[in-house]
């Protein structure tokens, strides 16, 4: 060999070491950096496949590594706006990689609670609305926050027409999924949920948008802060109350929390009656509890269990019960649990309890009362066990089919 091709040979085998090196600087930095992103994006798998039969998208499952900067939205007195809510996600989570945003929606869904004669307490919620792709989150943070198990639409952050998350893009937009929680339960038995409730005349609702000088919370995110940081009803409230509410997806929703100990609560945001009820800078936390909303109306006043649809539960705020959107459903779910007006404890079987998500499905619901609207399909039915701290979660209203009926834990957490 000559001495020219040794010294070439010298300097290819340099060149291909520098690259070497650079490359597992690169990656050291990479995995140094998004190492619980990666794993997060690594644990995602599909637990049920979209059926034409029945209009379903697929559902899948996340397990969340780290601490998902919750704790740094916090800190910064969170975000009054979902275009707030996408800086943060970028800036923090998906690195600016790519480009998400947040979608208005209309949903319609159901919630209650109950017991059963062992003395487990339930909380119970559908989601309501179109072909979409759901996922299951499940989180376990550290510093003193809990661990939870929730549920969530991955439409909201622009994974649309019940896609599957076939591409690595996809993915890493599902890393902002801890920030749009529908509903959950935390491993100390506090559950939480989320429920439209149109509020502003017919085809003006308003969006709650407090604005004084508390810090900032937005809907989902008031869902994450409860699951994360409050260990009974009493505590999800008062850290509510310390907030400016700011609605998501420019509409309005009431919420339902319930606790192990059989205690509940609806919160609610008004200022005026319906019809006048059309600036969201007014509005006023309300909050409705199981044992104390006689106010309400006399069925609420005679049950200790509490049930949530689609309208405000706030005495005199519609003009009739022709504008309570969901009521049928809202009383549908009452009947079912007291028929004869004497449970008025709430005191039902865990398979009475699915029986009641099952009714009130919209598939079936729609079709028996000839009803069509863009939310006719209920997306998930989950039933929270608050006593065991435990989860059933329904696909679709398979509640019949083994493969799409899972339960959860908190078994594998740390703490």
């Amino acid at each position: 060999m000559t001495m020219k091709k040794k010294k070439l040979k010298k300097i290819l085998i340099g060149i291909a070491v520098a690259l070497v090196s650079v490359i597992v600087i690169f990656a050291i930095a990479v995995f140094a950096i998004w190492h619980n992103e990666i794993a997060s994006i690594a644990s995602i798998r599909m637990l049920v496949e979209a059926k034409e039969e029945n209009k379903s998208a697929p559902v899948y499952i996340m397990d969340v590594k780290g601490n998902y900067y919750f704790d740094d939205f916090i800190e910064q007195g969170g975000v009054s706006s979902d275009a707030e809510l996408i800086d943060f996600i970028v800036g923090n989570i998906t690195k600016g990689l790519v480009p998400m945003n947040i979608k208005s929606k209309n949903i319609g869904c159901s919630s209650f609670t109950a017991q059963d004669e062992q003395g487990n307490r339930y909380f119970g919620r559908n989601y309501d609305f179109s072909t979409t792709t759901g996922i299951i989150v499940r989180t376990n943070p550290t510093d003193g926050r809990y661990a939870s198990i929730s549920s969530a639409d991955l439409q909201f952050i622009g994974i649309t027409d019940g896609a599957e998350l076939d591409s690595i893009s996809k993915k890493i937009l599902c890393l902002a999924a801890p920030f749009i929680p529908l509903d959950g339960i935390n491993e100390k038995g506090v559950a939480c949920g989320i429920y439209m409730t149109y509020q502003g005349p017919e085809g003006d609702v308003a969006a709650t948008n407090q604005q004084t000088d508390k810090p900032d919370i937005t809907s989902t995110t008031m869902l994450r802060m409860i699951l994360d940081y409050a260990a009974s009803v009493d505590e999800a409230v008062a850290l509510v109350e310390k907030y400016d509410l700011h609605d998501s997806a420019d509409t309005s929703f009431h919420y339902m929390v319930a606790d192990s100990t059989g205690k509940s609560a609806v919160l609610e945001w008004v200022a005026a009656d319906d019809e006048n009820d059309t600036d969201g800078t007014k509005r006023e936390l309300k909050v409705y509890y199981n044992d104390d909303d006689a106010a309400v109306g006399t069925m609420e006043a005679a049950d200790t269990f509490q049930y949530l649809t689609n309208f405000i539960i706030t005495p005199d705020y519609y003009a009739s019960d022709a504008d309570k959107k969901g009521l049928d459903r809202y009383e549908a779910i009452e009947n079912a649990i007291n028929p004869d007006g004497v449970n008025t404890d709430g005191v039902v079987s865990e398979q009475a309890c699915m029986d009641v998500l099952k009714l009130v499905g919209r598939r079936r619901w729609d079709t028996a009362h000839g009803k069509t609207d863009s939310n006719s399909i209920t997306v998930w039915s989950a039933l929270y066990n608050l006593t065991d701290k435990s989860a059933t979660w329904v696909s679709n209203e398979e509640f019949d089919n083994p493969d799409a009926v899972f339960t959860f834990d908190f078994s594998g957490k740390k703490h």
